[in-house]
């Protein structure tokens, strides 16, 4: 668990990183990102390095460190080079379009779905079967994706409905007659 805590981030050149207390906030040339850490979990700078420590060595604080360490590496390279997961539609008659701050999915149901696009994710259609999530924050662009795969995952008998691309559906095989 500590062993991830334990590793110090490089801070790229385009980035700033500013501590007070437990908040820490990271601005780079996409956006800014503002966390408050773990209680018991600190964080300094040394050496264009984020360095992030524990109190004690007790299970509890030594999970809180992995994850402090985490969760700041994420913004960093959230507000460098940005997160982004990709969707695919499969279906006949199964597409998704833009309209305003709203994603419109047909998705076999007798009514449109419809996802309210959130504030700092950015979704781009490509050819009606293709959704493309992005953003800096790596929590929200996953929820976000996750939330749009929920409205109809993927069967196991045709394989129709939202899946990640690249995701592997377990198929089964239908009714046999005989």
């Amino acid at each position: 668990m500590s062993r991830i805590g334990n590793q110090a981030i490089e801070i790229p050149s385009a980035v700033t990183v500013t501590i007070n207390g437990t908040d820490v906030a990271v601005k780079g040339p996409k956006g800014e990102l503002k966390m408050t850490l773990p209680p018991g979990i600190s964080v300094a700078t040394e050496d264009n390095k984020i360095v992030v420590t524990r109190p004690n060595d007790t299970s509890g604080a030594k999970a809180m460190h992995g994850l402090g360490r985490s969760l700041v590496n994420n913004m960093v390279i959230g507000v460098t080079e940005g997160y982004e997961k990709k969707l695919e539609i499969i279906g006949v008659g199964y597409k998704a379009a833009i309209k305003g701050k709203v994603l419109d999915l047909s998705l076999g149901y007798s009514h449109p779905t419809t996802f309210e696009i959130p504030n700092g994710i950015d979704i781009k259609v490509e050819a009606n079967t293709k959704i493309s999530v992005s953003g800096i924050d790596k929590q929200m662009v996953g929820q976000a994706a996750a939330t749009i795969r929920k409205f109809k995952k993927p069967e196991p008998y045709k394989g129709k409905g939202v899946r990640y691309v690249g995701e592997y559906v377990a198929m089964k095989e239908g009714k046999s007659v005989g």
